[in-house]
């Protein structure tokens, strides 16, 4: 079996897409990949990610491989747990300050900065709605978020969001309460959680 077979028989296996990562994994040089988008077999659907011509792209994935330091978060973080039925049009993200320049040019991100010690407080790794492995705040932590920026929040998600937090049999108090303390709105989120609970 040639590379460029190889590597199509890999696409399909993942459902439709590959990374240079697995390509490295696989000891396949990139020339392949560029000589299958060139016979139209393959699209580049962003630096490092490709796909079949006939495959959705994981914009999920997409927009967080731009930047390593890179989290979902805020609403975004609330549709990944499905504590919000909105689609995304805009993904918020956030990053340790002092990065960022990678979407300085893209309008469907919006930027949020944390302290660099702060970054990976409650991140978790999950799979995108495409089946892409993708880092995005835990539950806790994405309550934590939505209250610190409620003011730039959609009020009708934000109170959905609560509403549905405090209805989860597996929420951890315990743990959202070290988060908020963390964050500087432990405060906050205490008046939050006593209304609700």
């Amino acid at each position: 079996m040639g590379k460029k077979e190889k590597i199509l028989n890999v696409v399909n296996r993942n459902g439709g897409y590959i990374t240079t990562k697995e390509l490295t994994k696989y000891n396949i040089n990139r020339r392949f990949l560029t000589s299958l988008v060139k016979e139209k077999k393959l699209i580049r659907a962003s630096r490092g990610y490709y796909i079949f011509p006939n495959v959705f792209s994981d914009d999920f994935y997409i927009i967080l491989s731009k930047c390593k330091k890179a989290v979902f978060s805020d609403a975004t973080a609330l549709y990944l747990h499905n504590l919000s039925d909105r689609i995304p049009l805009v993904y918020d993200i956030t990053l340790p300050y002092g990065y960022g320049n990678c979407y300085k040019d893209m309008s469907n991100v919006s930027l949020h900065y944390v302290k660099k010690e702060l970054i990976d407080l409650g991140m978790i790794e999950i799979e995108s709605p495409f089946g892409m492995k993708i880092k995005t705040y835990d539950i806790e932590r994405t309550i934590c978020d939505i209250i610190k920026n409620k003011n730039k929040m959609d009020i009708e998600v934000f109170t959905k969001a609560l509403k549905e937090y405090s209805g989860l049999k597996n929420k951890d108090l315990l743990k959202l309460m070290k988060y908020a303390k963390k964050l500087n709105v432990e405060k906050k989120v205490r008046e939050y959680m006593e209304v609700l609970l």
